[in-house]
């Protein structure tokens, strides 16, 4: 493999404050069939010209600096418009066209956000339309549409989505019906749309914190509700599953071996593995005035407040924990954990930690349950959003830094080809 030009250099981990070895990659071959790829919903991207762009700019930098003679998978993200656009017969062709002549696929779509996703507020919008409506039903079988068109016969895809929908959008449950009913749609749209090809489609619903199911139980209890309204469909369990996300589930204070063969013994795929890791903090005081930096007008960054790893609040948004705290109205516990998605290949230092140790864990669990899910996504979008100090290098930069981190820990694990680190 032709060297990257940066290899004679060292990469510097601003977070962890130290220097690291530079990766070259004779191969980025991954075993038991698995694929990697990083979600590029870190880009900017509403319409499809937007999203095309971006492919051009960012993903074909990373490429370059990570495995720039391998074929490379692209994990897309489309939103409504981008998916709209196409899904015309001539731009679908043209993007064919585009992954062949530079050696890339796609085996995976992020179809959680449906509309707009950088640049203006999203928080809890990114669960609107939620799966009690049409428009998210409609959505998410064009991205199924345009998958099929991406795959070759026999192949396997997946397309992420919510957990149905936000806990305070329905306190109730007088929603779960349509919510239901439009999942048990999807499923048989797909045995449509898969049929021709004889491909393996499958839908991930991905826990979240506060989302309609965020931890593992209540997706379990989820599934069966999906499960009793949708009997007599042998393809659904094959068809719907789950994307697990391993930030969310940190931040609910779960074990990931634990949450893993629950959802595998209630007969729950795995559709896909989101490999990311979230916040973690002592909240001392010097902690909680730092967290400030974290506070952002974007994204939502709920908050689960633990005392010796039992679970005591949870808050909707990083500035309403830190209110409550300073004006007293409730003990801090000893660990907050912050759905704020941080680089995996360095801790954010200053106090702030994170919860890489439960990606470790996770794919401790797939290396000995290697057939239970082929697909791996890194998904850290919020490099925007991230103090301005830990964003001192591009982002093709913090992508490739984060494969090289991933791709190691998937070698220690006997998942990836063996790789030798290139030093200064």
């Amino acid at each position: 493999m032709k060297k990257n030009k940066d290899a004679a250099l060292s990469w510097h981990c601003p977070w962890a404050k130290q220097t690291c070895p530079f990766y070259t990659f004779k191969t980025m071959k991954l075993f038991k069939g698995l694929d990697l790829a990083y979600c590029t919903n870190v880009h900017r991207g509403n319409s499809w010209r937007e999203t095309f762009d971006s492919l051009e700019k960012h993903v074909l930098a990373v490429r370059e600096k990570v495995a720039p003679e391998e074929r490379f998978a692209i994990g897309l993200r489309l939103g409504a418009d981008a998916a709209r656009e196409l899904s015309s017969p001539e731009q679908i062709l043209r993007f064919q066209k585009w992954l062949e002549a530079k050696n890339c696929y796609v085996f995976t779509i992020n179809g959680f956000p449906y509309g707009n996703f950088h640049g203006q507020r999203v928080k809890e919008d990114v669960y609107r339309p939620d799966w009690a409506t049409r428009e998210r039903l409609s959505y998410t079988i064009l991205l199924f549409e345009i998958l099929e068109q991406l795959l070759e016969p026999g192949e396997e895809g997946s397309v992420s989505t919510l957990p149905g929908s936000f806990k305070e959008f329905h306190p109730d449950e007088t929603a779960y019906s349509k919510i239901l009913g439009n999942l048990l749609h999807c499923s048989d749209e797909i045995d449509r749309i898969k049929g021709p090809k004889n491909l393996d489609l499958h839908l991930g619903l991905e826990p979240e914190p506060l989302g309609l199911f965020e931890t593992t139980p209540e997706t379990v209890s989820f599934f069966d509700k999906l499960k009793e309204k949708g009997d007599g469909r042998d393809s659904l369990l094959q068809n719907v599953g789950v994307n697990y996300d391993c930030c969310h589930l940190a931040v609910e204070f779960e074990d990931a071996e634990e949450g893993l063969n629950l959802l595998d013994q209630a007969g729950i795929r795995l559709s896909k593995l989101h490999l990311s890791s979230a916040l973690r903090v002592n909240p001392s005081p010097e902690n909680l005035k730092a967290l400030n930096r974290y506070v952002e007008e974007v994204y939502l960054h709920q908050v689960v407040i633990g005392r010796n790893g039992q679970i005591l609040r949870r808050h909707k948004d990083l500035d309403l924990a830190l209110s409550a705290i300073k004006s007293e109205q409730e003990p801090a516990g000893d660990e907050w954990r912050i759905h704020f998605h941080v680089p995996l290949h360095a801790s954010p230092g200053n106090g702030m930690e994170d919860t890489r140790d439960h990606v470790r864990k996770t794919l401790d669990w797939l290396a000995l349950n290697p057939e239970k899910c082929r697909h791996l996504e890194m998904e850290t979008y919020t490099w925007e959003v991230l103090p301005e100090n830990l964003r001192s290098q591009e982002v093709a930069q913090q992508v490739a830094e984060e494969y090289f981190w991933t791709l190691e820990i998937l070698r220690e694990r006997g998942l990836a080809a063996t790789a030798h680190p290139q030093t200064t």
